[in-house]
């Protein structure tokens, strides 16, 4: 075996491979029977490979992380030691499941869910073992988000995002594996029993697919890209996402693997991942404000009915929106949703006028993005406010600068505020 290991690792291609990705990561070498060694470590020269393969070593694995010096990383660092270190992170995505082909459909709608939000700088690879990892570059992100460098907003940042990703696939992924199979193949397919998938609503596809944010840790490892799997003796191989539906395990055998495609490849057009953190963090932000409430007594309120309000009082920010956007249109739509649910439109009505809206953007949203938002605040039981006039992130952000106030939004906070005023006036 130390044989054929070492030939596959002697190749300059894939030694150019694993060191280009290897920079400014801590590396840790895992030998056949899955032992760690030594760390810190890093990969500079060809010849650390090499020396590591005679070891006994098989696979290497790198930080998500990324560092300015990672041989000064040392048990028992403080937070502000690690912060002070760490110059960027990738995020990675790791949907556990022990059938390839479910593994597959995953992949797909996980890509779909990066395209809805603007992103092209993504790449897959197979693990070599029994799946897949889909990979954002930091040259992706924003380099600062509310007002704080990104690099510091590690594991909080990549944990949200995932649990975004997540919420923003299930209904889409749940579909999408009942078109493979039964609830009771399904089951059967990972080794669970029906009762373990399948919850009120029907089947929950991360009882099936397992894509656990909380792993995202301090100092946290995936394997390279072109490193060998220590238990299958496959490589960890980048694909094109259009080879998705065609590829196998069997093109991960090192003698049939040409590197040809990069793992965290950067394009260039770099942070259009900014669309999706927005996204993300505000789900985030709705999300635990939910929990928190939940956890309080239960008060009994009478829910007032509101006469629907035509959009002659709606104020200039609304109404500019309603006109079509070129940018800040997922945006818009949380905004939108909130705003006429809190105008007494119905749910026919809401989704109607944002499907003519779409038409009127350049270009439109996706239909399933629409869909997806609508659905999840159709199950909430409370109306959301849209945010407030002074948030940051919103109605100055847009690039068309959707905020051209008049005299009635010189006392208005929130723009539900502003057809009321403007009805008194016009009252009065």
């Amino acid at each position: 075996m130390l044989t054929k290991v070492l030939e596959y690792y002697s190749r300059k291609d894939v030694q150019e491979a694993l060191l280009e990705i290897s920079a400014n990561r801590e590396v840790v070498s895992v030998f056949k029977d899955g032992r760690f060694g030594n760390r810190p470590n890093m990969l500079v020269y060809p010849q650390d490979i090499i020396q590591e393969v005679k070891k006994g070593v098989v696979s290497f694995h790198g930080s998500v992380e990324r560092w300015s010096n990672p041989m000064k990383l040392e048990p028992g660092l403080t937070k502000e030691d690690m912060d002070k270190l760490r110059i960027g992170f990738d995020i990675i995505i790791d949907p556990d499941v022990p059938d390839f082909e479910i593994g597959k459909q995953t992949v797909i709608e996980i890509i779909k869910c990066l395209k809805d939000h603007g992103l092209r700088n993504f790449s897959i690879k197979l693990t070599g073992g029994k799946g897949f990892h889909i990979g954002i570059p930091f040259e992706a992100l924003p380099k600062r988000v509310n007002f704080k460098n990104t690099e510091l907003l590690f594991p909080d940042l990549p944990r949200k995002v995932i649990e975004y990703i997540k919420h923003y696939i299930r209904d889409e992924l749940r579909d999408r594996l009942l078109e493979i199979d039964t609830a009771f193949g399904l089951a059967k397919r990972v080794g669970k029993s029906v009762d373990e998938i399948v919850v009120e609503d029907g089947i929950d596809p991360f009882r099936i697919v397992e894509i656990d944010s909380m792993v995202i840790s301090p100092r946290h490892l995936f394997r390279l890209p072109y490193s060998l799997h220590e238990k299958t003796m496959l490589v960890s191989l980048p694909i094109d996402e259009k080879r998705i539906e065609d590829i196998t395990k069997e093109d991960a055998k090192p003698e049939k693997v040409v590197v040809e495609e990069k793992f965290l490849r950067v394009k260039r057009n770099l942070r259009d991942a900014k669309d999706l953190i927005i996204e993300a963090l505000d789900w985030a932000s709705r999300h635990e404000e939910e929990t928190l409430l939940t956890k309080e007594i239960p008060k009994k309120t009478v829910k007032k009915v509101l006469k629907k309000i035509p959009e002659e009082y709606f104020p200039p920010c609304i109404k500019k929106i309603l006109s079509g956007l070129s940018d800040g249109r997922k945006r818009s739509v949380f905004i939108l949703i909130n705003f006429l649910r809190n105008m007494g439109w119905e749910w026919e009505e809401i989704e109607k006028k944002l499907n003519e809206w779409n038409e009127k953007n350049k270009p439109p949203l996706r239909t399933n993005y629409l869909r997806t938002q609508l659905r999840w605040h159709m199950r909430q039981e409370r109306n959301l406010l849209p945010p407030n006039c002074d948030n940051p992130n919103f109605y100055r952000e847009i690039s068309m600068n959707v905020c051209e106030p008049d005299e009635i939004c010189q006392n208005v906070k929130n723009p539900i505020a502003y057809p009321f005023k403007k009805f008194k006036k016009r009252k009065r």
